[in-house]
């Protein structure tokens, strides 16, 4: 999940990590939102990049969980550090000649003072499959869990999951409170949706029989019966 809508979004500034920065209430809003999508599922493990908006975001979510699952914080899914450039608008940063770089070749970009985007790509993925494993581990391959972070940090763990090119990861939206989801096997990761903002998650929860046994890895021929199934 992405957090959801802060003061900077809203302003057109580039937060990266700058402290302090919140959620707004069009964000406060989408963050009850998604909490309210994710009452129905079995949460296993929920994650978050440190920063405070998406702590803010994982809250919404643990407030409607009827286990008392806690987040934890993971700082290799908090934000991209762009350095030199975070905290300025985004109208300034488009003049800048990096600009085009990283619309049309993210993977060639390290922000001045900062981070680059294929450093950024690849702490996020790592995380994230170590989290996948663990609660794979824990609870059986049915389990559901959720990372809470940011917009070009989930793009590029969704371009990864989709054997994309980190510079085709701009064709990717990920909006303010938004969920995608990824199941990950041995075979290959499946995606299962992007950027959805409504509409019941409770297909997320398998039987209790197939949370304990291995599912099959095999893509089903034909498209199959459903996620849900």
């Amino acid at each position: 999940m992405r957090h959801g809508r802060t003061t900077a979004n809203a302003t057109g500034m580039l937060a990266g990590r700058l402290p302090g920065v919140r959620l707004d209430e069009t964000g406060t809003a989408q963050a009850d939102r998604t909490g309210e999508r994710l009452a129905a599922v079995r949460l296993a493990r929920i994650v978050t990049s440190p920063l405070d908006r998406c702590r803010q975001t994982a809250r919404a979510i643990t407030q409607r969980q009827a286990d008392g699952v806690r987040a934890t914080t993971d700082r290799h899914l908090t934000e991209c550090d762009y350095g030199d450039w975070q905290g300025r608008p985004l109208k300034d940063l488009a003049r800048d000649k990096l600009w085009r770089t990283v619309q049309a070749q993210p993977s060639a970009v390290t922000f001045p003072g900062g981070e680059s985007m294929r450093a950024m790509q690849d702490r996020a993925v790592a995380a994230v499959r170590r989290h996948d494993s663990a609660v794979e581990a824990e609870h059986g391959p049915g389990a559901v869990w959720v990372a809470v972070s940011h917009g070009d940090v989930i793009k590029a763990v969704l371009a990864d999951a989709l054997g994309t090119h980190l510079d085709l990861f701009q064709r990717i939206q990920v909006d303010p409170g938004s969920v995608s989801i990824v199941r990950f096997t041995e075979t290959r990761p499946y995606v299962l949706c992007t950027n959805t903002h409504a509409g019941d998650l409770a297909w997320l929860n398998a039987p209790a029989r197939r949370r304990h046994s291995r599912r099959s890895a095999d893509a089903p021929v034909g498209g199959g019966a459903g996620a849900g199934s």
